[in-house]
């Protein structure tokens, strides 16, 4: 039986033997961002960090990592973060944890984003997985509508706020042939505020399978 959570250890491992002293990191949020959190502490680097959830940030602060707050910060060297799936060309879905704004800001913000993930989240086809999108409570209803043109079956989370007092609004059933297409359209709609397709902010990812790490670079073949 695969080990999962031995392999988002080992992905986690892997990332963050890129990070170098005096770096700015951004850090993820989920399970898997967690072990990459937990990690950067073991190693006693000096670094600061800035975070993508309230959690995320406790927890780093209560493993002796600095966190600044980001709203002062403009770049960030290197960030690291889980995915709910990614395929070959390191396109993403994310936002189980409901963090996928704040993870997108800080990607953009980086000089490098790195995804890691256990094999499981590796697919051949993102739309088979539910997409996040973050909206504000004030437009519940219009903005429901309009997402529902645009997926089979819309559910929101209940009795769920994000860290920015959002709402979060999952879509199944979603065509993947055109993920851009679909990320401009959801942008149009007026009280979404953000939405979990990464679409060209990543630029590697450490997947880890039955306690194998493949690296994927953009534009590279796997290491």
């Amino acid at each position: 039986m695969t080990d999962r959570d031995a392999d988002k250890r080992l992905a986690a491992a892997a990332a963050v033997e890129e990070v170098r002293d005096d770096m700015l990191v951004g850090l993820g949020t989920g399970s898997t961002a967690a072990h990459a959190i937990e990690a950067l502490a073991e190693k006693r680097l000096r670094i600061d960090t800035v975070a993508t959830s309230n959690a995320s940030a406790e927890l780093a602060a209560r493993l002796g990592l600095r966190v600044r707050d980001f709203d002062s910060v403009a770049r960030v060297d290197l960030a690291i973060d889980g995915a709910d799936a990614i395929d070959a060309r390191l396109r993403a879905v994310k936002g189980a944890g409901g963090a996928m704004l704040r993870e997108k800001v800080v990607a953009a913000a980086a000089d490098r984003m790195i995804v890691i993930a256990d094999g499981s989240k590796r697919v051949t086809r993102l739309g088979s997985t539910p997409l996040p999108v973050e909206v504000l409570p004030f437009a519940r209803a219009y903005a429901s509508l309009r997402l529902a043109q645009l997926f089979v079956r819309c559910v929101e989370r209940p009795d769920y706020r994000t860290d920015n007092g959002n709402i979060v609004i999952d879509g199944h059933g979603w065509d993947d042939a055109t993920p851009r297409s679909l990320a401009d359209a959801l942008m149009t709609i007026p009280g979404v505020v953000g939405h979990g397709l990464f679409l060209s902010e990543i630029d590697a990812a450490y997947i880890a399978d039955n306690g194998v790490v493949t690296r994927l670079e953009r534009g590279r073949n796997p290491r």
